[in-house]
């Protein structure tokens, strides 16, 4: 990730890409495959928008950049990165940049300053430039009155929506409204549904199919196309739903964008919950990077050109994830499916009125399982010990999975946990949006390589230095070359 330079130049020794053209005639930027050509002489680069909008350049109406996808890259300072992230996860809309530093282990001063060099606008500036292209998204697919649209984007009023709109976009929220094409109000039948926008291709399919086979029962339901859980909203119940666009179940051909169909119990603070959603197709990361490192390799390079809309499965809430990693060492898929289901109907909040969508409960918080005994539910002593080891220390801070923290960190901190081994903290951490996470001893990703004679884990790890920092799609890869060969592991992934 790098500022307002020219596709051609290097920050730190890493290639920069450009996501954003600004033409200094007209005083706005496009997408790169606008229909506008303008001089090369007239263009400035940028890599995110919000670096354009601080330079006094306004979205084109033509391309609309504010609807495409705009992929974290991890070419650059780590720290910029994961703040990057974390602003993304809504760190700056109910705190200020120097909770931001702290979270991070930096001072406020010197975020401002690295944010300067490498992205070319401040961190609150990215933040408030996310939250007004969200409003206008929501202004485009929705109905929803623009008092819930500034709630909804994590403005604190509508005062603040209408300034950050007539700065963004240079035009009031009802004008920005009335401006909206035909074809972009998305009607629902029943609850609210959004766009979420992706760099194409994109294996629907897949992502489905993974999350079919390690669904929790009661919390999670694949059914008809669709992905659909429940979550907790401010201690109240929801249910979303992702699908591709068009008829649901449909799935066909290629799209630039998933729609989010969410039941929720109110409208606050959405644009969280919209980025929760699109990590769990994994719709962030950067893979034009990644596949470009990966498809010169004479192992990935195959497989890459085989599937090259896969992505790495993300996760709605980590310590979900986490939990089920635990329970799923040494059995099977469906075995750990069965057993964290029976964690969830025991411990979980049970929710009325969803057992015709497969939802009965939500899963259980760190807390409920850290104080409660897991005797009964199928798992070993050993496995019951970690779990609700692992639950304190989430509960307590004492495991961070918020991605403020390194690779190597997060590893130490999650391996220290009795009963989590290194398989168990890699695999987390990929499902957790790591890009350079691999569980090197597992089975699957050795026969992925060789099917026949799969190298050791020692060997897989030498091997897998060629694919950094993009190991988890690697990863992701072998896993499903060793699936199509029928010699996946048993499943514990």
């Amino acid at each position: 990730m790098s500022g307002n330079v020219s596709s051609g130049r290097v920050s730190g020794g890493i290639p920069v890409r450009v996501s954003y053209s600004a033409v200094v005639t007209t005083g706005i930027y496009c997408l790169p495959t606008c229909s506008g050509r303008p001089r090369p002489e007239h263009v400035h680069e940028y890599t995110h928008a919000a670096a354009a909008e601080a330079a006094g350049f306004r979205a084109c109406l033509r391309c609309r950049p504010y609807r495409a996808a705009e992929p974290v890259s991890w070419a650059g300072p780590e720290l910029v990165c994961r703040a990057v992230q974390l602003i993304l996860g809504g760190a700056l809309d109910g705190g200020t940049e120097a909770d931001l530093g702290a979270r991070l282990g930096v001072s406020a001063r010197h975020l401002r300053r690295l944010f300067a060099a490498q992205i070319g606008v401040t961190p609150d500036g990215l933040a408030r430039s996310r939250r007004t292209h969200f409003a206008r998204r929501i202004l485009d697919d929705t109905d929803l009155p623009v008092a819930d649209v500034a709630f909804a984007s994590g403005f604190g009023s509508i005062r603040q929506l209408n300034r950050a709109c007539l700065d963004v976009f240079r035009a009031p929220p009802k004008e920005l409204r009335a401006r909206r094409r035909k074809t972009d109000r998305l009607v629902a039948d029943g609850g609210l549904c959004l766009r979420l926008p992706l760099r194409a291709p994109f294996d629907w399919q897949a992502a489905l199919d993974y999350f079919a086979a390690r669904a929790i029962p009661g919390v999670e339901e694949v059914a008809g196309g669709v992905y659909r859980r429940t979550i907790e909203v401010d201690g109240d119940t929801g249910v979303i739903e992702l699908m591709p666009p068009g008829p649901a179940g449909s799935g066909a051909g290629s799209f630039d964008h998933l729609v989010l169909r969410a039941h929720l119990p109110h409208w606050e603070g959405l644009i969280h919950l919209v980025e929760r959603a699109r990590r769990i197709a994994g719709l962030d990361t950067d893979y034009p990077e990644a596949t470009a490192l990966l498809e010169g390799d004479d192992v990935l390079g195959p497989l890459v050109a085989k599937r090259p809309g896969l992505r790495v499965p993300g996760a709605w809430d980590p310590f979900e994830t986490g939990v089920r990693a635990i329970v799923g060492q040494q059995v099977t898929v469906a075995g750990a499916s069965r057993l964290t289901g029976r964690i969830v109907e025991r411990f979980g909040r049970p929710v009325a009125g969803l057992s015709q969508l497969g939802l009965t409960h939500t899963f259980p918080t760190a807390t409920d399982l850290a104080e409660h005994d897991l005797a009964g539910v199928g798992l070993t002593p050993a496995r019951q010990d970690a779990v609700r080891a692992f639950a304190l220390a989430v509960a307590t801070g004492e495991v961070r999975l918020d991605r403020s923290i390194g690779l190597e960190e997060l590893m130490a901190s999650l391996t220290a946990i009795r009963g989590v081994g290194p398989w168990t903290a890699a695999y987390l951490a990929l499902r957790l949006g790591e890009p350079d996470a691999f569980p090197a001893a597992d089975l699957g990703l050795r026969r992925g390589v060789n099917p026949v004679d799969p190298p050791s884990a020692a060997a897989l790890t030498r091997m897998s230095e060629r694919w950094a920092p993009w190991r988890a799609l690697a990863a992701r890869h072998l896993w499903a070359a060793a699936s199509d060969a029928g010699t996946g592991d048993r499943g514990r992934r």
